[in-house]
């Protein structure tokens, strides 16, 4: 079951996310790839991320601003928790198919800006990325992410959890 859910976070909770991860000074880190098992090469094949957690670590000094948006999901315990930045591309360019981890558990994606980049699952479904937007189902559900052409990046948070 794929579930949606719009306006997720009150409104001031998600400006504060949104915020830093907007912001001129937040950490981004360049990753030669987007799908860990893709051996795709190309030129637009690479993202900026941030781990927030990580091997049963917390990996980040502002994994406590994302405490908030983890009580609302009623996370009992994290397996992996990181952002996503993609930069426009002329055309929208799609990854692999994948899933997050390799077990049965929850992967929720929220939406940190509004674009016409989109999640899409092998079923065909698709969600749009519209700030604030949650999309939450089983971990075991391949799914892909796109790049946009109508804003300058695409920002995602993935969190994987029990």
């Amino acid at each position: 079951m794929i579930e949606i859910r719009d306006n997720f976070l009150p409104k001031e909770e998600f400006l504060k996310i949104q915020k830093i991860f907007l912001s001129d000074i937040f950490p981004w880190y360049f990753n030669n790839y987007k799908i860990d098992s893709n051996n795709e090469e190309g030129l637009n094949n690479y993202q900026f991320t941030h781990a927030f957690y990580v091997d049963y670590k917390i990996k980040s000094d502002a994994f406590k601003y994302l405490e908030n948006l983890l009580k609302e999901l009623k996370v009992k315990s994290i397996v992996k928790l990181k952002a996503n930045l993609l930069p426009k591309t002329d055309t929208i360019i799609k990854s692999e198919f994948h899933t997050d981890v390799n077990f049965d558990c929850l992967t929720s994606i929220l939406y940190i800006n509004t674009n016409n980049g989109y999640t899409e699952f092998e079923n065909g479904q698709t969600v749009e990325s519209v700030e604030n937007r949650l999309v939450t189902f089983s971990s075991d559900i391949k799914h892909l992410g796109t790049t946009c052409t109508d804003n300058k990046i695409r920002i995602v948070l993935n969190i994987n959890y029990f």
